[in-house]
């Protein structure tokens, strides 16, 4: 309860540890909410989840707790799950994906991921996961992060097309990513213009300075 009540003048870390692939994470408590960070950026609750619960939002609630399943590509330490699960109370089946089996670590012992009982979560790369899956989804959420770079694929043609194969029919991407440059920008308006008459495509720049998020509706 101290370590919490000094997080609203302070940051303090409870926990570091090393990850082959997000380099470092800790767990620290920031204005009396614990967050997963990376060295550079934040990577569950705190401002992550914040941005992701606006994208949730736009696509509405009402209309989330109406969908079969959901599928999260990229954990981290779940906070998107929380927000679908005990938020939105979304009843159908959640699969997460994550690379990262430190972070999955993490989430379970301090955030309590393993307690959704309606959420199964599978190590592995999310493109290999894609690859594989013989389902489709009524919402596919991409929250992809090494610290602050995006994978290249992600822009690429074939996952776009693969990821867009497996959405249902008035199913909803939500897409977060991360503008630095201008690059990313110009980046973004043209992954925006990949998409056909047959999907709904809306912007949202500058959610929490730096964030960009896209909800794509499938319409047929």
């Amino acid at each position: 309860m101290l370590k919490r009540i000094l997080s609203f003048f302070i940051p303090v870390n409870i926990y570091k540890q090393h990850s082959t692939t997000s380099q470092k994470l800790e767990v620290t408590w920031n204005n009396g909410q614990l967050v997963l960070d990376s060295k550079n950026t934040n990577y569950s609750y705190g401002s992550l989840q914040r941005i992701l619960r606006k994208g949730l939002h736009y696509i509405g609630f009402e209309r989330i707790r109406g969908f079969e399943n959901a599928l999260v590509l990229g954990v981290a330490a779940g906070s998107v799950i929380k927000t679908l699960a005990e938020e939105i109370k979304f009843k159908g089946k959640i699969t997460g994906v994550e690379i990262d089996p430190a972070a999955i670590e993490i989430a379970n012992t301090y955030f309590g991921l393993d307690k959704i009982t309606n959420c199964d979560i599978v190590i592995d790369d999310a493109f290999e996961f894609v690859l594989k899956t013989k389902e489709k989804y009524d919402l596919i959420i991409i929250d992809i992060f090494k610290d602050t770079e995006m994978p290249n694929f992600l822009f690429e043609d074939f996952w776009i097309n693969r990821i867009n194969f497996l959405l249902k029919v008035n199913g909803f991407i939500l897409f977060n990513t991360m503008t630095l440059t201008n690059q990313h920008k110009e980046r973004n308006l043209s992954y925006r213009s990949r998409f056909s008459e047959q999907y709904s495509v809306r912007m949202y720049p500058k959610v929490e300075d730096h964030n960009e998020l896209f909800t794509i509706k499938k319409l047929k």
